[in-house]
């Protein structure tokens, strides 16, 4: 076997690059970093981001986004046109809470700035959007809503119909077995239909090959994924793993920053009032100016000069009534 041709990230033992399962794609990091239960995921996502290459994403629960930004990341980095599509009502549930309004705005933020040219933010409940998908046309969906498993049954029979023909499907949380969790029931139901993998770190992630002609790269894939389970997951489990480190090292607090992103965001909006304001201050001082320069053309008029006896008498005449 040649040498390896990456490292991990942050200097454990080599991991080496395989074309079928892991890239260089898997290596990168992302450039945003909100509060997420999915930030171990993120070289998966990029590797997978470059071998399925879809035409259409479709996320079904975003939350602050982290994994809906580390995939538009990942298809701008590599030159694609995918179009991509984010679901959530941006209220919180039974496992991801209740929250307020900030997190929409944060999100919103981000994806006007950063993809609003390919990414489209659908609010609402997922049923409410579905509608809006031609069947089979979903290249890559990523499953992260409700946690149940009547939940992730629903989700998955509903959007069914709309996946291609070379789709693969990311099921988040399939390794929680907590009260109220019934991804992983789900998943191992599912899981013997299809070409599939389990990823048991980070909370687990399952890979589903739902599409007949599925891309090249996933076939490889999920052919050496079930001969070396466990060289795959320990390969992307240490990648995870140094990511956090690396996350962790960056700022212990993961909401102080999410604060910073948001006031950066603020800044901006308000550097673009300011300019704005600016704008119409030097519109205002320019039709000012025109005003003056007309009304001193008016006193240098020959008009101007012979009404003056008229203008003293009327003056005279309005102090006397007064």
């Amino acid at each position: 076997m040649s040498e390896p041709a990456n490292r991990s990230l942050v200097g454990s033992a080599p991991v080496v690059i395989e074309p079928d399962w892991l890239g260089p794609t898997a290596f990168w990091q992302p450039r945003f970093f909100p509060l997420s239960a999915w930030v171990e995921h993120a070289p998966f996502a990029f590797w997978i981001a470059d071998a399925v290459r879809p035409r259409v994403f479709a996320e079904l629960g975003t939350h602050y986004g982290y994994s809906y930004f580390t995939f538009c990341e990942a298809f701008r980095r590599l030159g694609l046109e995918t179009k991509s599509f984010a679901l959530d009502t941006w209220q919180g549930d039974d496992h991801a809470g209740a929250y307020g309004e900030e997190v929409y705005e944060y999100v919103t933020g981000v994806n006007d700035r950063e993809f609003g040219s390919s990414s489209t933010l659908l609010r609402g409940y997922f049923d409410d959007s579905v509608d809006q998908f031609a069947d089979g046309t979903i290249d890559l969906l990523h499953i992260d809503g409700r946690h149940g498993y009547e939940d992730v049954l629903h989700d998955y029979e509903s959007w069914r119909p709309k996946l291609s023909e070379r789709a693969v499907v990311l099921f988040h949380d399939i390794a929680e077995h907590q009260e109220g969790f019934g991804v992983w029931r789900f998943w191992d139901e599912i899981k013997t239909r299809h070409p599939s993998f389990t990823f048991e770190h980070n909370h687990g992630l399952g890979v589903l090959g739902v599409g007949s002609e599925l891309p090249e790269t996933m076939v490889r894939f999920f052919e050496v994924a079930a001969r070396e389970p466990e060289r795959v997951r320990d390969a992307y489990a240490r990648l995870g793993a140094d990511l956090s480190a690396i996350v962790a090292g960056r700022d212990d607090d993961a909401a102080v920053r999410v604060a910073l992103e948001e006031r950066g965001a603020a800044l901006e909006e308000r550097g673009a009032e300011l300019e704005h304001a600016e704008q119409l201050v030097a519109a205002a001082e320019a039709e000012n100016l025109g005003l003056r320069q007309q009304l001193e053309a008016v006193r240098a008029s020959t008009s101007w000069k012979l009404t003056a006896p008229v203008r003293k008498v009327s003056g005279v005449v309005r102090r006397r009534a007064d």
